[in-house]
């Protein structure tokens, strides 16, 4: 059985494309999944944060005479960032994430004007909490938005971009958000003065 230098050439080189095909793929399965567990990790920060929230309001729905529209807007917020969360819908979530923000800034520049709320433990720890989850969150975001890049980019890159298509690895969406919370923060407006 004599095969010919041409044929083992040919099958050699097929080796090699095969082998560097599996490569490819096996590292797009990698991006997938470290984009995938970069949306677990805020999925987590965001649970707990839902968590917190109730808590918080409940504290300041003590004082009668706090601004019941901000504690709604807070609630409303919340429950959006729920259903995005749930959904997995990162557009929508940009946008409710957007709408808490604002809310709890209004809420902490409004509990200002209230020293036995923030005297109150329970505030001062829901506070705490609430702005650790608030910077655990921002950090996460940045690693999943880096992860989604990365991925996006290995997809659209010669020889990968054979391999995905080939195999359905879709783009993944950016976590991004408004011009709002780009914004620098106007306090004076915050205090309504």
């Amino acid at each position: 059985m004599n095969m010919s230098i041409a044929t083992l050439l040919s099958l050699g080189l097929i080796a090699v494309v095969v082998i560097y095909a599996v490569v490819i793929y096996n590292r797009l399965v990698q991006l997938k999944h470290a984009v995938a567990k970069a949306w677990a990790n805020i999925d987590v920060l965001l649970k707990q944060r839902h968590d917190e929230l109730p808590k918080l309001i409940e504290v300041c729905k003590q004082y009668k005479a706090f601004e019941a529209s901000t504690l709604e807007r807070v609630v409303a917020a919340r429950a959006q960032v729920h259903s995005a969360r749930e959904e997995q819908n990162i557009g929508a979530l940009g946008k409710a994430e957007d709408m808490l923000r604002q809310g709890l800034g209004r809420l902490f520049a409004v509990a200002e004007a209230y020293p036995e709320l923030r005297a109150n433990e329970n505030y001062m720890q829901l506070q705490t909490r609430i702005s650790q989850l608030e910077n655990a969150i921002a950090d996460r975001r940045e690693f999943y938005n880096e992860s989604v890049n990365i991925n996006n980019v290995r997809i659209e890159q010669l020889p990968d971009v054979i391999i995905a298509r080939l195999f359905s690895f879709d783009a993944k969406p950016l976590l991004e958000f408004s011009m709002a919370e780009k914004a620098d923060v106007d306090i004076k407006a915050m205090f309504g003065n």
